[in-house]
C-alpha cells in the first residue's frame, strides 16, 4: 500500500464518513418522534444495527463483502441520480437503467478496471480464496454492465435530462481507469457522493434551530465514529495495512446499513406517500 493509498484511506475516514452525521436530521424529517427518549432510541437503534452488521462481517466475511458491494451499488446509484430522478417526468421504472449503471461504478467498474490491485485489497478483508472468488464473480457482471452503460448512452440521447449525470459518470470512469482503486474510490466517495448527500440534506433543513441541532449532532457523531476507529486500531494486532482496510470497509459497511435504511428506504417511502 503506497503513501497515496494511505492518504486515500485517511480521506475516506476523515472526510467521507461524516456525511452520515446528518442522519438524525433525516430521521426527524421523515417523522421520527421528537423528545429526549425518542432521540436516545434512534441513536441506540442506529448503534445496535451498526454493531450487528460488524458482528455479522466477522462471522461471515465473504458473504458480508458480497452483500456490502450490492447495497453500496444501490446506495451510490440512487444518490448519483437522486436530483435527476426526482425532476424527470418519464416512467419511474426507466430510472432503473441509470441506477444500475451509476451503481456499478464502485462495485463493478473499479474491480474490473483494476482487477489485480482490487484482488489484493479483497484478500486483506476476506482472505486470498475469498478475494479470488469475489473478483471472478464480479468479472462475470462486467459485460452486462457495459451493455447497460451503452443503453444508458442511448437513453440520455432520448431524455436530455440524463446527459449531465452520464457525463459525470464518464469522468468518474476515466478516473477509475487511471487511478489506483483506493484513490479513485476515495475521490468518488469524498468529493462526489458524500458532498452531494450532505448538501442535499442540509438544503432540505429550512429551520435555523434544526440546522444548528443537526450540525451539532453531525460533529458529535463524527467524533464518536473517529474515536471508535481509533480504539479498534489500538486494540488490533494485525499488520497495519490489514487493520486499516478492516477499519475502513467494515466500518463503512456497519454505517451504510442504517444510513441506507434511512436515506434510500424510509425517506423515499415518505416522499412517495406525500
Amino acid at each position: 500500500m503506497t503513501s497515496l493509498d494511505l492518504v486515500a484511506i485517511g480521506a475516506v475516514l476523515l472526510v467521507g464518513v461524516p456525511h452520515g452525521g446528518l442522519d438524525g436530521a433525516v430521521a426527524r424529517r421523515i417523522g421520527w418522534p421528537k423528545g429526549v427518549l425518542a432521540w436516545m432510541g434512534f441513536n441506540l437503534s442506529y448503534v445496535l444495527l451498526a454493531g450487528l452488521v460488524a458482528w455479522i462481517w466477522w462471522q461471515w466475511p465473504i458473504l458480508s463483502l458480497y452483500v456490502f458491494l450490492i447495497i453500496s451499488a444501490l446506495h451510490f446509484g440512487a444518490s448519483d441520480i437522486a436530483l435527476t430522478a426526482s425532476s424527470s417526468a418519464e416512467n419511474p421504472f426507466m430510472r432503473w437503467l441509470p441506477l444500475i449503471t451509476h451503481g456499478g461504478l464502485v462495485s463493478i467498474a473499479i474491480p474490473n478496471f483494476q482487477a489485480s490491485a482490487v484482488q489484493i485489497l479483497f484478500a486483506l478483508l476476506v482472505g486470498d480464496i475469498g478475494g479470488t472468488m469475489l473478483i471472478n464473480s464480479i468479472g462475470m457482471l462486467f459485460l452486462p454492465w457495459l451493455i447497460c452503460l451503452a443503453a444508458y448512452c442511448v437513453y440520455a440521447v432520448i431524455y436530455p435530462v440524463w446527459r449531465k449525470p452520464l457525463l459525470n459518470l464518464g469522468i468518474s470512469l476515466l478516473l477509475v481507469w487511471w487511478l489506483s482503486p483506493l484513490i479513485s474510490f476515495a475521490a468518488y466517495f469524498c468529493l462526489w457522493h458524500s458532498r452531494s448527500h450532505m448538501l442535499r440534506t442540509w438544503h432540505s433543513l429550512k429551520d435555523e434551530g434544526e440546522r444548528l441541532r443537526s450540525f451539532i449532532e453531525a460533529v458529535v457523531y463524527t467524533l464518536l465514529a473517529w474515536a471508535s476507529a481509533l480504539v479498534f486500531f489500538l486494540m488490533s494486532e494485525g499488520a497495519l495495512t490489514t487493520v486499516l482496510m478492516q477499519i475502513t470497509f467494515i466500518g463503512l459497511a456497519a454505517l451504510t446499513v442504517p444510513h441506507m435504511l434511512l436515506v434510500d428506504l424510509a425517506d423515499k417511502l415518505k416522499k412517495s406517500h406525500g
